[in-house]
């Protein structure tokens, strides 16, 4: 197989990236990008033109957006069996992109402070509010299923279940029953404390603090 190479930064989404090649067991190289003049070069752009990370590169091939990544590495390792087999991946890319298309932009607009409680906002914009991706969210595990497709932890463990750890974390996500258990249950798997700890430790001191 081609090598990989994952263009992050440790503050950024690429961390989902990390989680899913140590779940998935590929070797990878990771290129950190700097945030700044960096990560919005000429060169860097000729990756990603909309100067953002994780980039993922694999071969000749470019993938980004952090569902796409998701979903080429599951396909790379199906002996992780991240994704389901041919023929029932509804479900999987059902949630998959609800995480892309609903959850992020919904935790987005509300760590950006953005009222969408209003019914306009509800009917024009794909993704209704922040509550409805709640509500929506609570009820895919008020069945007190383990993981987001069922029995089995899946790439939508860490695409969609990165985003309700931090939405959690950073009071993006309103709470809803079984939210904190499944992020705790999630965040003790081995590779995600080992993607987590490498990522953490690649973090800068804070100004003015210990190097």
């Amino acid at each position: 197989m081609d090598g990989l190479t994952l263009y992050t930064n440790p503050m950024s989404r690429g961390r989902i990236a990390r989680w899913m090649l140590e779940e998935a067991g590929l070797p990878y190289e990771a290129r950190i990008v700097n945030y700044g003049p960096e990560m919005k070069s000429a060169e860097y752009r000729a990756l990603n033109p909309m100067g953002k990370v994780p980039v993922l590169v694999h071969g000749d091939t470019v993938v980004t957006e952090i569902a796409a990544i998701c979903c080429h590495v599951a396909e790379l390792a199906p002996e992780a069996r991240l994704i389901p087999p041919e023929g029932a991946r509804g479900a999987f890319y059902r949630w998959m992109f609800f995480a892309a298309g609903s959850v992020d932009p919904a935790i987005s607009a509300a760590s950006l402070g953005l009222d969408t409680s209003d019914p306009k906002t509800y009917a024009r914009v794909g993704w209704g509010n922040v509550e409805a991706v709640a509500d929506t969210l609570g009820g895919l595990l008020a069945d007190g299923r383990p993981h987001l497709l069922g029995e089995d932890f899946s790439a939508v463990d860490i695409c969609l279940g990165s985003q309700i750890v931090w939405g959690l974390q950073f009071d993006t996500l309103p709470e809803r029953d079984g939210f904190a258990a499944y992020a705790a249950r999630v965040t003790a798997r081995p590779a995600a404390l080992r993607a987590a700890a490498i990522d953490d430790a690649l973090v800068p001191a804070p100004a003015g603090g210990e190097a």
